[in-house]
């Protein structure tokens, strides 16, 4: 059984006599609060015995948690466990997590994206719990001939107060697997939650500070080969191919062409790679071979163009524009841009006659399997995909093209096949954030309050680059909200918070100007604009009035907006996948340079569950959507991305992240999502806190390529 870490010197270092006298100093860095499948156990002999889907227990006491969702640094393989063995009222430290194996029929949803796992999950994990509980209590009053009304659980104990017996899970299992399972089970108040809102390691922690192998990289099956493919560039197909001298190298095994690429399979990564870089590739043109300039082109043509898809229309918008007392106008533009998780794509599949199995990291495993059925021709139950940790996706991971790459590998040399993707083939070949540009205008009457809204989205392959009923929709009487997209041979997916993660700057750093025209101060602006929603609404509001409002409240008082000096301060505020962000970026300037010092950020994701894992995705939203807002930039000529690996892709440094302080709404509402919600609104929170400090607008991003940053020595 694990031990827990206890913060204190003692545990932490190890101090014992060595042999010739002196100190050996040991760091003991796996101990951990929960085990991780794998962790030697003393004494577990007897096998578990299955309570639901969810979890299982030996006579030991020992309980196995599975945790079904894909872990991607979300943190789910130790929230989803949390959640159950609250209602299981489990002691910690007996807890063992392990990852689920797809298994759509036991688990449902299995996918990590949309910030949607919780909230799909929630009551689903404490009806798990709970009725195993039931279970034990029911198993315990029989045998003490005691009603289970008279029963208490605490910590892996039944106990009965009147008789002072109690006896553990462990001694329970098999008597109480044996009971009805109930139809219905009461769950705890949210006031007797004793784990849930805690502050718990990750159950992977301990694997992952001793290079346990938990990431499909690491995955290693014995007679293995690798495979590595070259794809073409956007707007290309292959033409020919001479392999003879890779065919030639040591530890090449085959080279296969597999629809439009060229996969060339071995013994060893580093044989591979050298082999795949002596192809001799003709590649022909197949579409457009567009360049960012011709995107820039594009765009200007987008907003100017009359066939847009209105998406939302309130009021009479032409005649309020018509009689504005003043009307504001800006422009708004990103770029696209790549994933760049830590760990590159990879993946592994045997392709038998019969069967396929499946290993590696995927968002969408069900995807996955489902796909590869059908390419196969098998029943999707004779394909089994078996999870590995996931050194990020960030959406990426969503697409199952390099899962399907594998299998078309290992079916084409008819052996088990690990696809490895470069550095480089992630950051040229892979689904990049759609580019985007936005049209705003703002109309204000005579007492500068605001009467009419316009926003434009011209997008590149996004669809509809706007969500028309986010806010300040239902706030203003006239307001007109379309969009109109360019399909391209560049391939474009989800990016982490979706289409919001450029929309929200746009919109916030957009009021705060329209905020400085009526002048008035920012959030001032804004509250008064969520009171005129809930008083006098225009249309459908599809977001919580109070809640936004709450988020703001709480950023504005921990902050101290507007009553520090020495800094200048910026606001911004979102509602976006489900969940209520509002932050505040604080730059100052030093040697004529803005410098981001700090930034608060306040959540509503409803009810938290780990107070550790909760901290992480806020600070780890508010660095990436800072990061990319500031660097991030992928630029074409003629098909092919000018930036390959990071030497020439900018990812925010250690010495440029800022303090992030984090604060919670606390209140009882179910969970609501917090994978995704705090990256929006950073962006905004940065620019306008840099606006104070310098007086410059910025609109397009990256920041460090605009005139603002040009200006400032």
């Amino acid at each position: 059984m694990s031990s827990q870490l206890n913060h204190n010197r003692r545990n932490f270092l190890k101090i014992a006599a060595a042999t010739g006298g002196g100190l050996l100093l040991g760091f003991n860095w796996t101990d951990s609060e929960a085990a991780v499948a794998g962790a030697p156990l003393k004494g577990v002999a007897a096998p578990a015995i299955d309570f639901n889907s969810y979890l299982s227990i030996n006579p030991q006491g020992v309980i196995t948690i599975l945790s079904p969702n894909p872990e991607v640094g979300q943190g789910i393989k130790t929230a989803f466990p949390i959640i159950v063995a609250e209602e299981l009222d489990a002691d910690w430290k007996n807890v063992v997590v392990e990852q689920a194996p797809l298994d759509t029929q036991k688990f449902e949803r299995q996918v990590a994206g949309g910030s949607g796992s919780i909230p799909h999950s929630w009551k689903r994990l404490r009806v798990a719990g709970a009725t195993a509980r039931h279970m034990l209590l029911e198993a315990a009053a029989k045998r003490w001939n005691v009603s289970a009304s008279d029963c208490t659980t605490s910590k892996g104990f039944v106990l009965h107060a009147a008789s002072k017996r109690k006896l553990s899970y462990g001694e329970l299992a098999t008597e109480a697997s044996k009971m009805p399972v109930p139809a219905d089970v009461k769950l705890k108040e949210i006031k007797d939650f004793k784990l849930i809102g805690q502050t718990i390691k990750n159950v992977d922690n301990p694997g992952i500070v001793t290079g346990k192998p938990l990431f499909g990289l690491d995955f290693h099956r014995e007679g293995m080969l690798i495979g590595m493919l070259q794809r073409p560039a956007f707007g290309y197909k292959l033409k020919s191919v001479d392999s003879a001298a890779a065919k030639a190298m040591p530890g090449i095994v085959n080279v296969v062409t597999i629809n439009n690429s060229v996969a060339v399979v071995g013994k060893s990564i580093w044989q591979v790679k050298k082999a795949k870089d002596t192809l001799k590739i003709e590649w022909e043109k197949d579409g457009n071979l567009e360049s960012t300039s011709d995107h820039n082109r594009i765009f200007k043509e987008m907003l100017d163009s009359p066939n847009t898809t209105v998406r939302r229309k309130d009021g009479d918008v032409e005649t309020a524009f018509k009689n504005a007392a003043k009307v504001v106008k800006a422009e708004y533009q990103c770029p696209f841009l790549p994933h760049s998780p830590l760990e590159p794509m990879n993946f592994f599949a045997h392709v038998k006659a019969d069967s396929a199995e499946l290993v590696g990291p995927s968002q969408t495993p069900e995807a996955a399997r489902n796909q590869t059925a059908k390419l196969l021709g098998l029943p999707p139950e004779k394909v089994s995909v078996q999870l590995t940790r996931m050194g990020g996706g960030f959406g990426r991971r969503l697409n199952t093209d390099y899962a399907i790459e594998a299998v078309q590998v290992s079916k084409a040399v008819n052996a088990p096949v690990k696809v490895m993707w470069t550095r480089e083939d992630d950051m040229t070949g892979g689904i990049y954030r759609p580019a985007v540009r936005y049209r705003f205008e703002a109309a204000l009457d005579a007492q500068n309050n605001l009467i009419g809204y316009k926003l434009r989205g011209a997008s590149i392959n996004a669809g509809n680059a706007t969500r028309e009923d986010n806010f300040p929709s239902g706030a203003v009487e006239n307001l007109l909200i379309d969009s109109i997209d360019h399909k391209s041979p560049i391939t474009t997916g989800p990016w982490r918070a979706p289409i919001t993660n450029f929309l929200a700057f746009a919109e916030q750093a957009f009021l705060d100007e329209v905020a400085q025209a009526a002048g008035k101060d920012p959030v001032q602006f804004r509250l008064e604009l969520l009171d005129k929603a809930k008083q006098k609404p225009t249309g459908k509001i599809t977001y919580d009035i109070d809640r936004m409002k709450g988020v703001i409240q709480l950023a504005v008082e921990k902050s101290g907006w507007g009553k520090k000096t020495g800094v200048s301060q910026g606001f911004s505020v979102y509602f976006s996948h489900r969940s209520y962000v509002a932050q505040i970026g604080e730059v100052v300037v030093e040697k004529g340079k803005p410098v981001l010092k700090k930034v608060y950020s306040a959540a509503d994701c409803g009810i938290v569950i780990n107070q550790s894992g909760a901290q992480q995705q806020v600070r780890g939203c508010v660095v990436d959507g800072i990061g990319h807002a500031m660097y991030g930039n992928i630029t074409f000529k003629d098909g092919i991305p000018d930036q390959k690996n990071f030497n020439d892709y900018k990812l925010i440094r250690m010495n440029e992240v800022p303090e992030v302080e984090v604060h919670f709404v606390q209140n009882e509402i179910e969970p609501t999502g917090l994978g995704e919600p705090s990256l929006p609104p950073a962006g905004a929170a940065v620019a306008n806190a840099i606006f104070k400090a310098t007086g410059k607008r910025l609109y397009n991003q990256p920041f460090v390529q605009t005139e603002v940053f040009k200006g400032v020595s």
